[in-house]
């Protein structure tokens, strides 16, 4: 039995990798041949997931966190060049105490004090995560930080012109919003974030504001492209200045892991998240990881956490969608670290003899 776990963090409990090593070792002890990919869809363990992929190394740098404040940060990088970059590293939400929530202030520097030193430390190529983040600033700071690192007292255009101008940028991300607007950053993102309704407006405002000055300034506008409004606006400034692309932070590192060529002789998949529902089905990892291995003929098993939604999650495709916490367990309980690893043993205990007839 040759099965392949592709299974995404659980929120706050689990990372990718922990997950899978749960399920791993509970496998291979019943017999079963295991193949495990750290999995991540741009967002929270990000880093990891694409650095194994990519067999690169993490770096640690001193950057400034969304308050200016410094603290080490690390990002990936590989020996052709390529810089993995978790932007929450440096102005992720996690970053900040309930108390400190503000992204009126929140600042995006950090993110481009990692950029610019993977860059002179060779990278020219970007893969950038945009996910988890804490601000709503339109990737101003990002860009101040990228200025004040390769060129003190300069402008953006300098760095943009030269140095920078031979470097490609993907973002990693699933987000589609435009950077304002209803359905913008400031509306969809920044209450989690802190952002009371009179923060909203403001912040849309200084958005649109920042929008309406760069395209005068570049003669162009991205503001109203997908994934402009992800991490709080932070994608329109990679789009706007630095020419990125966007692809599915899920399907990007399922290509560069070889996930298709390794479903050849793969007789399951399991995949999963923390707490999966009707949204999973919106380009969430396990949605992106079932309808490869659909392709392929190979069923796809959905263990999450908590599963809701489970005939709409069948229907959609997935072999099997199952909780991995008892009905009655409370929640501050399921996600303890090790009840979600005993949860897993006896899962796989209790499946066991329904592989064989897959």
């Amino acid at each position: 039995m040759q099965i392949l776990l592709a299974i995404d963090s659980f929120k706050g409990c689990l990372s990718s990798e922990e997950v899978e090593a749960a399920f791993s070792q509970a496998l291979t002890a019943r017999g079963a041949k295991v193949r495990s990919l750290p999995m991540s869809d741009g967002g929270e363990g990000m880093l990891p997931a694409f650095i194994t992929a990519l067999h690169g190394q993490l770096l640690e740098m001193e950057v400034h966190d969304p308050l200016m404040r410094p603290i080490t940060a690390s990002y990936g990088l590989t020996p052709d060049g390529t810089a993995v970059i978790e932007t929450a590293q440096a102005c992720g939400l996690t970053r900040l105490s309930a108390e400190e929530r503000n992204p009126l202030v929140a600042t995006t520097y950090g993110v481009g004090e990692l950029v610019a030193h993977a860059f002179l430390q060779g990278a020219r190529r970007f893969i950038i995560g945009l996910g988890g983040s804490g601000t709503s600033d339109a990737g101003k700071g990002m860009l101040q930080g990228l200025t004040d690192s390769l060129a003190p007292g300069g402008m953006t255009e300098d760095i943009l012109n030269g140095p920078l101008a031979g470097c490609s940028f993907v973002l990693a991300s699933d987000v589609r919003n435009p950077l304002y607007g209803p359905e913008g950053a400031a509306h969809i993102f920044a209450p989690q974030k802190g952002a009371t309704p009179e923060m909203v407006e403001e912040l849309d405002r200084r958005a649109r504001q920042f929008a309406e000055e760069s395209a005068r300034r570049m003669g162009k506008d991205t503001s109203s492209r997908p994934g402009a409004g992800a991490a709080g606006g932070l994608g329109y400034a990679f789009l706007q200045y630095l020419q990125a692309t966007t692809q599915s932070g899920a399907d990007l590192l399922l290509d560069l892991s070889g996930f298709d060529r390794l479903l050849a002789d793969t007789d399951l998949v399991i995949t999963g998240e923390g707490h999966a529902d009707r949204q999973t089905l919106m380009g969430k990892l396990p949605e992106r990881v079932m309808r490869r291995a659909q392709a392929k003929l190979v069923p796809t098993w959905l263990i999450a956490g908590k599963a809701s939604d489970t005939q709409a999650l069948l229907n959609a495709g997935f072999s099997r969608v199952d909780n991995l916490a008892p009905d009655n367990m409370p929640l501050e309980e399921a996600i303890r670290p090790e009840v979600t690893r005993e949860n897993i043993r006896r899962w796989v205990e209790s499946v066991w003899n329904q592989l064989p007839t897959i």
